[in-house]
């Protein structure tokens, strides 16, 4: 192991607002939007109160940023051990062990290649359920095969000493296979059921965006399996002609964040095009409406097919940005650290370059803050230490691993 950076970089940031009843939350200004840039569709109107440009709120405590490990390559994923180490992925194909410290391990072995072409490489990684008994590690790829390329899903044993995998298994591969390089999704969430989701873009590309709506296609869909790769029979496709039993939802544009909630609730977020980023409160057979009902415009400019931003049979996004913040990673906030915090959505930002902290109130977006924009990187996923301090990581050449406390 050697170390790459500890504290390379300290910055206190100290929010002083008017108290909030819980001393955590109070208004910028009351009522007043976060969000003052002009939207790319202007005369786009919101389904409900609410379903963007959220009141900003500010947090009262003074937060510190630490940068605990630099030289990563592109990392893309985020994982916490029981003991307080993290797994994380990097895209041309490695995935390493830091410790909270600051020790980054050399690349653990056996992992099969990727196709890091593009959008492509090692994605996310999440622990299994009973670690604690199996060693089992679980991560998202894509992987070449012929004709082209798609996500795959594997597991494997990390050995006791952390070196490599052992006994890898490829669980679930997404079809159809095509040749490109964009929208592989990947997020990774196991539900308080053992029920494993992935989520899954539609490859971008115009010819492949109405597979979105195909269920005879994996393409832009959020999928449920069992931490084997069996499909749960309670799936809502199981035993419908024509569709894949593992699509959990459809009609998602590039899902690159997932949360499940203890109660079950899974949250996805994807990236839109020139707006329409989302927050789905993702449910069983429910149609999310992509590329048939979407909020913001093309990237060349005009309508997204007709323009709709509704249709019949589809469901409205919790929550939108339009401009576009480029979500990556999602968790959501549960920790002693900012106990106000807790139940919040907290979403990583790559183009805006900052986590976008989310206070829901029932599953409605009622606040919205700004974290780690000081940092001035690109941030590709977010997780909460067991002290409830946030961690992410910045999709940079020279990426980094952060830590965001309370300030000493």
């Amino acid at each position: 192991m050697r170390l790459i950076a500890l504290a390379a970089t300290v910055s206190t940031l100290t929010l002083a607002a008017a108290c909030g009843a819980n001393g955590q939350d109070a208004p910028a200004a009351p009522g007043a939007p976060l969000e003052t840039r002009p939207a790319n569709a202007p005369n786009q109107t919101p389904a409900f109160a609410g379903q963007t440009r959220a009141p900003a709120v500010r947090t009262e405590a003074a937060m510190a940023h630490t940068v605990v490990a630099s030289g990563l390559e592109h990392p893309w994923g985020l994982a916490m051990l029981p003991d307080g180490r993290w797994l994380v992925t990097e895209k041309p194909g490695r995935l390493r062990i830091i410790t909270a410290e600051g020790m980054v391990g050399e690349p653990v072995a056996g992992l099969p290649a990727v196709d890091a072409r593009g959008q492509g490489g090692l994605l996310d990684v999440v622990i299994g359920p009973t670690f604690d008994q199996d060693r089992m590690i679980y991560w998202s790829y894509s992987e070449a095969r012929t004709g082209g390329n798609a996500t795959s899903v594997a597991r494997g044993r990390l050995s006791d000493d952390g070196s490599r995998v052992e006994n890898v298994q490829v669980i679930f591969r997404a079809l159809p296979v095509y040749d490109g390089d964009k929208h592989f999704g990947s997020s990774l969430a196991f539900a308080p059921d053992g029920h494993l989701f992935i989520t899954l873009g539609e490859r971008s590309d115009a010819p492949m965006r109405p597979q979105a709506q195909d269920l005879g296609s994996h393409m832009g869909k959020t999928i449920r399996i069992n931490a084997d790769g069996t499909v749960p029979q309670d799936n809502p496709y199981v035993g419908q002609d024509g569709a894949l039993p593992e699509i959990w939802s459809l009609g998602h544009r590039n899902v690159q964040g997932i949360a499940v909630a203890a109660n079950g609730d899974v949250w996805t977020v994807e990236h839109g095009t020139r707006g329409g980023d989302e927050i789905n409160l993702d449910q069983a057979g429910k149609n999310y409406g992509w590329p048939d009902a979407a909020y913001g415009i093309e990237y060349r400019g005009g309508p997204i097919n007709a323009g709709n931003t509704a249709k019949a049979g589809t469901e409205q996004p919790v929550y939108y940005w339009d401009p576009v913040i480029a979500p990556g990673g999602m968790t959501l906030y549960q920790g002693a650290m900012f106990p106000g915090w807790n139940g919040n959505l907290l979403v990583a930002g790559l183009k805006e370059k900052h986590i976008a902290r989310l206070v829901l109130e029932n599953n409605r977006v009622v606040g919205e803050e700004r974290l780690l924009t000081d940092l001035g990187e690109r941030v590709r996923d977010v997780a909460v230490g067991s002290d409830g301090a946030v961690w992410a990581i910045t999709d940079e050449q020279n990426g980094k691993l952060v830590r965001l406390a309370t300030a000493n």
